[in-house]
């Protein structure tokens, strides 16, 4: 099938995507951190994606993409099915996508996806497939799918579609705050930075867009280190839907992320544990490493935010409860 997605994003292409995913995607509140915005002297504002059906940005960029193939070629050419690899996440937000839409799912995990993701995604009418202990490995059964059975691709990030149904995130968030000096977001494949970052540079270009790696198995940074998409080792973390390569034929986020992004920090295990464990105390939510990354950084690098308008991205609550008290246990000998 021809791909109806291979432009730039652009400010043009995210509000297309709102259009499409209106209904389908929650508008997700910003609310005011009261003790973070008190304990750094700062606005500090949190964008809940955690509030999405399933738990996490992630059903911005899936439900845009399958519902721009379906509007361009008809329902019939997805009939064979989509496939997806993902470190939890964006399966669960294809497989709820498909779904609704009518369209069967194959997600292609890797062995190091925690059992909770497995299980949400087969709740949701997917098949699961487990290969291999990286993301690498299950990108190659996609490919198998795609080739031998005629099922589509829905890439996790690497794909115009995706990173403008991601980048519907910035809009609201310039709605809803039109003031905003910088917006603090988890980097792993690109997709969620990029698009943001997108909407922000072309709406309000002074707004600083800050990324936020692990410090081990940060694909996206080392690559940029590089200068081209490099593959790293990945590694366990309490943040797992950080990890995951780019891609070596990385043919958007690498580009758009160099791009968009102003400066950027990696943080630690015992950062992140610590961040997730206030998220609970402090402001009732239990969420995933990934999205607690924002606080780490700013705790743990002492990053100066005091007197400006700050948005953190809570981008999901896929946190399965042995995690979490392994987070207690890492943020205690940390």
């Amino acid at each position: 099938m021809p791909d109806p997605g291979h432009h730039d994003v652009t400010l043009e292409s995210i509000y297309q995507a709102r259009a499409r995913i209106a209904g389908q995607v929650t508008r997700t509140p910003l609310i005011r951190s009261m003790e973070l915005s008190r304990r750094f002297d700062a606005e500090i504002f949190l964008k809940l994606e955690n509030c999405q059906p399933t738990g996490a940005f992630k059903l911005r960029g899936a439900t845009n993409m399958i519902a721009a193939l379906m509007e361009k070629y008809g329902a019939n050419a997805l009939k064979r099915g989509v496939t997806t690899a993902s470190t939890g996440n964006h399966g669960r937000a294809v497989a709820f996508a498909a779904a609704r839409l009518g369209v069967p799912a194959v997600v292609c995990l890797s062995e190091r996806v925690p059992d909770n993701k497995v299980r949400a995604i087969e709740a949701l009418g997917a098949e699961v497939r487990r290969v291999g202990q990286s993301q690498d490995d299950a990108f190659e059964e996609v490919a198998r799918l795609v080739d031998e059975q005629g099922m589509t691709s829905i890439p996790p990030f690497d794909h115009p579609l995706i990173i403008s149904g991601q980048g519907t995130i910035g809009l609201e968030l310039l709605e809803d705050q039109p003031y905003l000096d910088r917006v603090i977001v988890g980097l792993s494949g690109g997709g969620l930075l990029g698009g943001i970052g997108a909407a922000l540079k072309s709406i309000r270009p002074d707004t600083w867009v800050t990324g936020v790696s692990l410090t081990r198995g940060a694909a996206m940074w080392e690559s940029l280190e590089m200068g081209r998409p490099v593959e790293v080792e990945e590694s366990d973390t309490l943040a797992d839907s950080l990890n995951g390569g780019i891609g070596l034929n990385n043919r958007f986020t690498f580009d758009l992320v160099s791009e968009v992004m102003d400066n950027h920090y990696q943080v630690s295990e015992p950062a992140i544990a610590r961040a997730m464990i206030e998220m609970l105390e402090h402001e009732k939510m239990l969420v995933e490493g990934a999205a607690a990354i924002g606080l780490a950084a700013i705790e743990e690098h002492g990053v100066n935010v005091q007197g400006q308008k700050v948005a953190l991205i809570v981008s999901g609550n896929g946190v399965a409860l042995e995690t979490f008290d392994r987070a207690r246990t890492v943020a205690g000998s940390g």
